[in-house]
């Protein structure tokens, strides 16, 4: 949960690629010939839930099972979701778990965090540079800790795109003042994992809006000088 971050989205700058405003339909976020990246904002915290899909094989993978479970089984079910993948454990980013699981969806987390989805349960890790294939795609887990000690981000191999949950927003990294928060080490979370990516890699974070690491990395001193 990112609730300083959420405070800030309403001054933030809404990109070109940004699929749609914020609301409850679902939305085509990105395309391009292999994949599409399909968002839905869900809960009351407005969580981003994404669905990564292979155009070529048609299977998908949901990113947060965040909250509104009938409307994500939906989601799953059309659009060829064969597993879940959890970018944190905090409790607004898992409430569609249980649904999701007893479906028969496999939902993964790290070790980390696993703890925190002791109530919802979970199924299997993710490992840091783990390579999780999603048809003909592969996503490439980079562990974030800061926000979470188990916080994971996702980047799509051949592709700009990187999926962040609730490790760098718009305007700065995610709040750090929750149980097992950091702000010295999601800085450097950030900055040695995220910021060395090309500056054209669009994030999509866990919510808002998305940007990319070239409109974030240029203002990193000023998130250590604020000290938020």
């Amino acid at each position: 949960m990112n609730i300083g971050a959420a405070r800030r989205l309403g001054r933030l700058r809404t990109p070109k690629f940004d699929g749609g405003s914020v609301g409850r339909m679902t939305t085509l976020h990105w395309a391009d010939s292999r994949l599409e990246i399909h968002r839905v904002v869900v809960g009351p915290y407005d969580n981003n839930v994404f669905v990564l899909r292979c155009r070529e094989t048609g299977e998908a993978v949901l990113i947060d099972a965040a909250n509104e479970h009938e409307q994500l089984l939906e989601l799953c079910t059309r659009l060829g979701v064969r597993r879940v993948l959890e970018t944190h454990g905090h409790w607004d980013h898992i409430q569609a778990v249980p649904a999701i699981r007893e479906a028969g969806y496999e939902v993964a987390v790290t070790s980390a965090d696993a703890p925190m989805l002791k109530d919802v349960g979970y199924d299997v890790f993710i490992d840091d540079a783990e390579i999780i294939e999603v048809g003909r795609l592969r996503l490439h887990a980079i562990h974030n800790p800061g926000h979470t000690p188990g916080s994971v981000s996702f980047q799509v191999e051949g592709a700009p795109l990187l999926f962040t949950g609730d490790t760098l927003f718009p305007g700065g990294p995610g709040a750090t003042k929750f149980d097992g928060g950091d702000f010295d080490t999601i800085i450097r979370s950030i900055d040695n994992r995220l910021f060395t990516l090309p500056a054209n890699t669009v994030v999509m974070p866990g919510h808002g809006v998305s940007t990319t690491i070239g409109a974030e990395r240029p203002h990193l001193q000023e998130w250590v000088d604020r000290g938020w």
